[in-house]
């Protein structure tokens, strides 16, 4: 479905992303021209590691689980991801396969920007790659983060640096942050290569102390300063 049928809402989430709204006009404009909506039940994959590239995402509603699995079946999510957040960006710039899977988590709305039409209007407007650079290095900057993090910090820093990563679309929301995240203990355990058993012990203490509270649909944050001092420390 093109954009202008029915996908102003879905647009509107778009544009609040601070990635978007730093592009220049003509980018941002094509961008919503050549939008597509892909709608996902739960559970269903997106694409898997070594997929042909066909573009980049923005989840708009819902999560996309981004993953790598081992040949004996043990899984290692990256991040979960929701809206604004873009992915896809790398297979734009190298055009290789995909490296990673990408699982709806729940149901899940994207807009598609399909990759022959972008790589047309790139070749039309070679500004513009700049832009998807600075996307591409907002990503590394955050895996170089990680990286540290599990190097240097220990498990509740580690909880607490990527509780508050998600709170702020990684670095997608502008100015502002969410309180609820959908996002299961069993989750977080995965990212972090921890085991469920020491979340759980984490987020219970932190419950305790007035940090967090703890449901079945996910984590209310309710001092998201307490936890960003705590993944400073």
């Amino acid at each position: 479905m093109q954009a202008g049928q029915g996908i102003d809402r879905y647009l509107a989430t778009m544009r609040a992303g601070s990635w978007f709204q730093a592009l220049p006009d003509g980018l941002r404009a094509q961008l919503e021209r050549l939008a597509l909506v892909r709608r996902m039940d739960a559970g269903s994959l997106l694409f898997a590691r070594g997929d042909a590239p066909d573009g980049l995402y923005c989840v708009v509603e819902g999560a996309v689980r981004v993953a790598g699995i081992s040949e004996s079946g043990k899984e290692a999510v990256l991040a979960i991801v929701e809206a604004p957040h873009w992915f896809g960006e790398i297979a734009l710039f190298d055009g290789q396969a995909r490296t990673h899977d990408a699982w709806a988590e729940g149901t899940t709305v994207l807009l598609h920007i399909p990759q022959q039409p972008l790589l047309a209007a790139l070749r039309d407007n070679p500004a513009w790659w700049r832009e998807f650079g600075l996307l591409l290095t907002q990503k590394l900057r955050t895996t170089f983060l990680v990286l540290e993090d599990w190097a240097l910090l220990p498990a509740a820093g580690r909880l607490a640096r990527r509780l508050v990563s998600i709170a702020e679309g990684y670095g997608e929301w502008k100015d502002r942050s969410r309180r609820l995240l959908y996002v299961s203990q069993e989750q977080l355990a995965l990212m972090l290569s921890l085991s469920r058993q020491s979340v759980n012990q984490i987020l219970k203490q932190w419950e305790s102390r007035g940090l967090v509270r703890l449901s079945r649909g996910g984590i209310e944050l309710l001092d998201i300063d307490g936890l960003r001092a705590l993944a400073a420390s």
